[in-house]
């Protein structure tokens, strides 16, 4: 097979997968639908028609040109899987913002795009307008995006809708995940479902409880439980009101969210763990122990620094205040019980300060999390302290190091410096999201905590994430979410597929 021909192949194979993506999204848009006639919701039931309809012919035309590859039993190679991953979420991010244009509580296509993105990759920034009057299906679709995201949107649309998918598991990668519950990747992400849609009624009910506990009417109470549910266990930080978490002023709400929210961003193969009965999980697993010394830290020193302004006066205000948005930010959650001028205006340098570090590191491998994760800060710490006893130790005494995730691992350079590139890759993406703010013009510790935000996948601001912001900002805020959440892989790889595509063009036309 020749260049040209391998090259063609190529582009069937990612035609053929990332169309079954797009008319597993374009099938569920039949939720909001739905949503839209109980509520009788014309002109939003028109815009999700409008939407499902190009998304399943845009879905049917790339898998029509692809379906060759049916009849060629090649094997899925890891090139393809990233490709297809990073290409569905670009196309997904278009077909998905269309609703929300056609609603008129977005003032841009580009400004649509970017809350898509913010709900797929679980960030939670939003510019839609005038959130408190949106149709309670668009705040579906919205909500809907974030749990999907969370979970993997691309493995459930192939998981459900090819039968026979034998390079899977490359696919799954593609989307950051990698823990394995089962000797298939069907069967792992059926049981990552399973997990999630349980708690989901769990967490629904429970919140449904207590918002008419708190005065909501049934129905309102339902589909608020139902939302605050769903950002919390996906770590998406949406809410139905603009006030965010602080609509509810309820004591209980806050707590409730906070369990939700932590258990979100715990590993999915810790769950399955601790459901098969193995408590001591939760004792050696690296990630715990990560997550709950830099939690203690964060929020210790968060109230230390706080305590000097005087502004929360008593234990429970610390703890709303202080406790809830420090865990919301290393969990990448981004429910906020205060206002976002608040952290420039009360929490002062140092506080901003543990706020970005808590938001850089986030949550678990394998999560509804983003950030680079306390496997990986676990890891490079063990590291650093193994070489140190290395140092230390006579030469002839060799010692073979582990960490436990799940089952032990022998602590080899191969795992250290794949921890320490992904941990660079998120910090240098950090970077460039801070210089860009500041040369706006905004203060450089706004525009660290708001590039922190973005690249670690959270969803607080500090103000600057507005539909005012420059375009430029926009575009590179997208690009830190879509980055961040694929963990980098995918999109280098569909950077590198297009760039090898330009080459070629490039040098064909230079032989005529």
């Amino acid at each position: 097979m020749n260049t040209n021909k391998i090259r063609f192949y190529n582009t069937m194979v990612i035609s053929y997968y990332s169309g079954y993506i797009v008319l597993g999204t374009a099938l569920l848009m039949i939720i909001p639908i739905l949503t839209s006639l109980v509520f009788k919701e014309w002109n939003p039931l028109f815009d999700f028609a409008i939407t499902m309809v190009i998304s399943t012919l845009i879905g049917m035309s790339l898998v029509l040109f692809g379906q060759r590859i049916r009849e060629n039993k090649a094997a899925l190679q890891w090139k393809h899987g990233f490709v297809v991953v990073s290409f569905s979420w670009i196309l997904l991010m278009v077909l998905c913002s269309i609703p929300y244009r056609l609603s008129g509580h977005t003032l841009s296509f580009l400004d649509a795009c970017f809350d898509v993105m913010s709900g797929f990759t679980t960030t939670g920034l939003a510019l839609t307008q005038d959130l408190d009057h949106i149709s309670v299906s668009l705040n579906m679709w919205r909500h809907m995006l974030t749990f999907i995201g969370g979970q993997g949107v691309v493995v459930l649309a192939l998981t459900f809708l090819v039968k026979q998918v034998g390079g899977a598991y490359k696919f799954y990668v593609g989307e950051g995940k990698d823990i394995e519950l089962a000797p298939n990747v069907k069967g792992t992400t059926r049981l990552i479902w399973k997990i999630s849609m349980i708690y989901l009624i769990f967490g629904t009910i429970v919140l449904w409880i207590n918002g008419m506990l708190i005065g909501l009417n049934p129905v309102s109470a339902f589909f608020h439980g139902l939302f605050m549910f769903v950002s919390s266990w996906s770590t998406g930080g949406f809410s139905p009101m603009s006030q965010n978490i602080m609509y509810y002023h309820s004591f209980s709400f806050e707590v409730i969210t906070i369990v939700f929210f932590i258990l979100g961003s715990l590993n999915f193969g810790l769950h399955y763990a601790i459901w098969q009965g193995k408590k001591k999980e939760l004792l050696k697993n690296i990630e715990v122990q990560s997550f709950v010394i830099t939690s203690f830290l964060a929020c210790t020193f968060a109230a230390i620094g706080l305590s000097k302004t005087g502004i929360y006066s008593n234990a429970i205000s610390a703890f709303r205040r202080v406790v809830y948005n420090v865990l919301s930010a290393h969990t990448t959650t981004g429910l906020g019980s205060i206002y976002a001028r608040q952290f420039a205006k009360e929490w002062g340098g140092f506080g901003i300060l543990i706020m970005i570090v808590a938001m850089l590191i986030g949550g678990s491998a394998c999560s509804t999390a983003g950030g680079f994760k306390g496997l990986r800060v676990g890891i490079v710490i063990k590291g650093i302290v193994a070489d140190v006893k290395r140092l230390l130790s006579p030469e002839r005494n060799v010692k073979a190091y582990k960490f436990h995730h799940i089952k032990d691992h022998v602590l080899d350079d191969r795992i250290i410096k794949t921890s320490s590139v992904i941990i660079i890759c998120y910090m240098i993406t950090f970077t460039i999201g801070t210089a860009i703010a500041a040369y706006y013009g905004y203060p450089l510790l706004d525009a660290a905590f708001e590039a922190a935000s973005v690249t670690g996948n959270v969803g607080f601001s500090i103000g600057i994430t507005s539909p005012s912001m420059p375009s430029l900002l926009k575009i590179y805020y997208i690009i830190a979410m879509f980055l961040g959440r694929l963990e980098f892989l995918s999109v280098f790889a569909l950077i590198g597929y297009f760039i090898g595509g330009i080459k070629k063009l490039w040098e064909r036309n230079q032989k005529y």
